[in-house]
């Protein structure tokens, strides 16, 4: 490293977020970004580890050392070329991964001050659009194809590689444009859809096509003549509460709130009637996950009267928590943009009934919980904690995760990955799956 004692004399510097009442009245991204000089300096904390931590903890197998490294010297285009080696898509890890390389850090051991790995990635990534680094390359073809069903992160990064080895992809998209969870379920205050169409964009130059309004499946006759098959559908079906009461009106799957937000700033219209809104409204989100936090935020900028959000499971430690030891990813209360905007946080609230007038919720029946041991083993038994109460709410939205999918047997050329192989997960993780798939299909097809 250039400057191997910088970790002793700098402190860990993030960019922040814009001020509260600026963004809260806007879908812009929250997340602010430091001047050249500040961000080189902050990749001049990376200590070059004997054993790299970061390198093992990350999916993608990201060398955060080496382009640190090369981000701190001022060489951004060799930084940008060690990054794509193991990434295909650092503009969108830079944004939305909660960077498990950061958890491993050495100096987030020592110090609890990790390297700004997330933010580096994300500033090396954004240069190399700006300066030209990112070329358009054009793979030899090797005479064989590929049919990809779903553009989520799994399904652009089977994509990207195999197109890369040579084959003629095809991705499927249901909808009307890709990006999967990129585009329908993380809110613009996270991930500008401007960063997914501009990737899309380099990756048709280089080859891959897209079909959009496709809902095809592996076994559809449109498919017959691919050589192989990658199913990238993600987890579809999301986690429901049949709760009494669930008919009413005002009660949503999460996603119906984000994925139909982010199509009203992409310029598409819905009937009044069809509209999910939170806009003078008592919200109530059920789920404390990131899912959840994306309500929040998208709640507050259209307008919401209040917040409330529940969770089932405990309230996790602040800083750190004995019970997830490294190398276990820590679990620790996670403040999100959107809890800082506004919300009322509950833990260890189970939902009993969902309440209403003229068919439209207006409150929902909860009980303060505890959870004791399994005297069995596995899962703790919940128990009663407080007497039932009441929770105004106009607008109720589902979080509590998503199904892992079931398939069928399928032929011996159709192979999946990402959520849809693994249930829901990290984007990181899908891309990293999206890899790996790719690497299993040009091995079977060069058997």
């Amino acid at each position: 490293m250039g400057n191997p004692k910088a970790f002793l004399t700098v402190p860990r510097k993030e960019a922040g977020y814009r001020p509260i009442n600026d963004r809260v009245h806007d879908f812009g991204e929250v997340e602010q970004t430091l001047n050249t000089k500040d961000r080189q300096e902050q990749a001049s904390r990376c200590m070059d580890c004997g054993v790299p931590f970061c390198h093992w903890a990350c999916p993608l197998g990201n060398k955060d050392p080496e382009w640190n490294d090369a981000l701190y010297r001022g060489e951004w285009e060799t930084a940008y070329k060690l990054l794509k080696k193991t990434n295909p898509f650092p503009e969108f890890t830079g944004r939305i991964c909660p960077a498990l390389c950061e958890k491993a850090c050495v100096l987030y051991h020592t110090t609890g001050e990790a390297v700004t790995n997330r933010e580096n990635e994300c500033a090396i990534a954004e240069r190399a659009f700006l300066e030209g680094y990112v070329t358009i390359e054009h793979p030899q073809r090797n005479g064989k194809t590929v049919a990809v069903i779903g553009s989520g992160p799994a399904g652009l990064s089977a994509a990207t590689h195999l197109n890369y080895m040579g084959y003629e992809v095809t991705v499927f998209e249901k909808n009307e444009a890709a990006g999967g969870l990129l585009r329908y379920g993380i809110p613009n205050f996270k991930l500008n859809k401007k960063i997914i169409d501009r990737r899309i964009r380099v990756m048709e130059q280089e080859g891959v096509k897209f079909v959009y309004g496709a809902a095809v499946t592996a076994t559809d006759e449109a498919l017959k003549d691919f050589d192989a098959i990658v199913i990238a559908t993600g987890t579809p079906t999301a986690r429901d509460l049949k709760a009494p009461g669930r008919e009413l009106k005002g009660i949503h799957l999460a996603l119906e709130l984000l994925s139909q937000q982010n199509r009203v700033l992409a310029g598409i219209e819905f009937a009044k009637e069809e509209r999910i809104t939170a806009k003078d409204k008592d919200v109530l989100v059920i789920g404390g996950g990131d899912t959840g936090s994306d309500c929040i935020g998208t709640a507050h900028r259209q307008g919401c009267k209040s917040v409330t959000q529940i969770e089932i499971m405990p309230k996790p430690p602040v800083g750190h928590n004995p019970n997830t030891p490294w190398p276990n990813w820590p679990v620790i209360l996670k403040t999100t943009s959107s809890h800082e905007e506004g919300c009322t946080r509950r833990w260890n609230i189970n939902t009993l009934e969902f309440l209403g007038e003229n068919g439209k919720v207006t409150g929902v029946r909860v009980q303060p919980i505890d959870w004791k041991p399994n005297p069995e083993g596995g899962r703790p038994l919940m128990v009663e904690a407080g007497e039932p109460e009441i929770i105004k709410a106009d607008l109720v939205l589902l979080a509590m995760g998503f199904l892992k999918p079931e398939h069928p047997e399928y032929p011996k050329n159709v192979f999946i990955c990402g959520d849809a192989a693994n249930g829901a997960s990290l984007v990181v993780r899908a891309i990293a799956s999206g890899k790996q798939i790719a690497e299993k299909v040009n091995d079977f097809l060069n058997k």
